[in-house]
């Protein structure tokens, strides 16, 4: 249990943050060699930073858009303002009152007060919304999303519109796959249904916090969810008090053979959704959240470095024996590929390829594929070092 000097501590990391990050998950920051620049390539303000194996995020320069958190394959970086359960709880109270309808909003579109604040959810930039919370809808029903935003010209944010593009396209992506009837439309302007009858309601609403939440269920969700990311945050600012090697906060230990790992959570719980609105209506599907890898069998030394290396373990050592002493066999779980692409940055042999089309009854089936890549003429020992 954290103490008042812990909780103060994280407070003060925490200010004026709208994005934290969770370095240990970031996959440049476990492998130098890792090519992913996608937090970067998004952001609007130069405010991250990747170099020698630590990530840094400007909290004076961040616009707190939010198109980081979309991109990034790990999760490594948490919107604080506002928490995905803050989101989540917003939407749950706003699409009943209306009428089915979800409608999230940018800041700047909702501070033009033409809008029932009852009756949509807000965020900064739409730029902050993700595949999940859209996929999740669609499974619990709701067939018409609406994101509005103010498509001006002079916004801070309009260089995310590229970004607010990639999501729509990828969601619609992801449920087209299962059929899903769920519409997604961007739009400048309320719908009908959301426009303001009071203006005095929403000048008052100006006043309100912009996210509050409802029910039991939600408030333990956003509980659990804050404890987490202060837990999270506690030992990062321990980590950085303590002077420690790289394998230290990653958790190498000697003797593992591999990376410590971390859960795909968003997949499987965009796989969960899908799951929930129906069966596979394509062979196929475009993503860019589940991927698929392909090895150049002729190339590969067997040198286990992909399996080493992979943060979600989608990789793995298999204990199935080839028939062909000069083959071997590793697992590999499209659920739990999110192509960060490192095990491909990681190949000493440059023989394995991340692609981001995926066949649909592997994806749904959870069962690992095996994939043949040489078998190893030497054991892999380079966590088998001492320090």
């Amino acid at each position: 249990m954290p103490n008042l000097n812990d909780i103060m501590e994280m407070m003060d990391a925490l200010e004026t943050k709208a994005v934290v990050s969770i370095p240990t998950r970031c996959v440049a920051v476990r492998n130098r060699h890792s090519t992913c620049q996608k937090c970067i390539d998004a952001c609007l303000a130069d405010a991250i930073h990747i170099e020698k194996n630590e990530l840094e995020i400007d909290a004076g320069a961040c616009v707190a858009c939010g198109a980081c958190i979309a991109v990034c394959p790990t999760s490594a970086l948490i919107s604080v303002d506002p928490m995905e359960e803050e989101l989540a709880a917003a939407v749950a109270a706003t699409t009943p009152a209306a009428d089915g309808t979800t409608v999230i909003a940018c800041a700047r579109k909702a501070a033009r007060q033409v809008g029932d604040p009852d009756k949509y959810a807000v965020v900064p930039c739409l730029a902050r919304m993700d595949e999940r919370l859209v996929v999740e809808l669609a499974a619990r029903g709701v067939v018409d999303i609406q994101l509005v935003d103010g498509v001006c010209a002079t916004c801070k944010y309009r260089g995310a519109v590229p970004a607010i593009d990639d999501t729509v396209a990828s969601a619609r992506e992801l449920l087209g796959a299962v059929g899903s009837d769920t519409v997604i439309t961007r739009t400048s302007e309320f719908p009908e249904a959301v426009r303001v009858a009071d203006l005095q309601k929403a000048v008052g609403a100006a006043r309100r916090e912009f996210f509050t939440s409802t029910g039991h269920y939600a408030k333990d969700v956003a509980k659990s969810a804050a404890e987490k990311m202060v837990n999270e945050k506690l030992k990062q600012l321990k980590l950085q008090k303590e002077e420690q090697s790289l394998r230290d906060k990653l958790g190498v230990k000697n003797g593992a053979g591999k990376m410590p790992t971390i859960d795909a959570e968003r997949n499987m719980e965009i796989l969960d959704a899908l799951a929930r609105i129906g069966e596979p209506v394509e062979e196929e599907m475009f993503t860019r959240i589940f991927g698929d890898v392909e090895v150049d069998v002729e190339k590969c030394s067997g040198c286990g470095m992909c399996v080493m290396f992979c943060p979600t373990d989608a990789l793995r050592k298999s204990l199935d024996v080839h028939p062909d002493k000069a083959r071997a066999y590793m697992e590999f779980s499209m659920a739990e590929c999110t192509q960060c692409n490192l095990c491909a940055d990681a190949c000493l042999k440059k023989c394995i390829e991340v692609v981001p089309v995926v066949s649909l009854a592997e994806l749904f089936d959870f069962e690992p594929r095996l994939v043949e890549i040489s078998a190893s003429k030497s054991g892999n020992k380079l966590f088998n070092r001492n320090k």
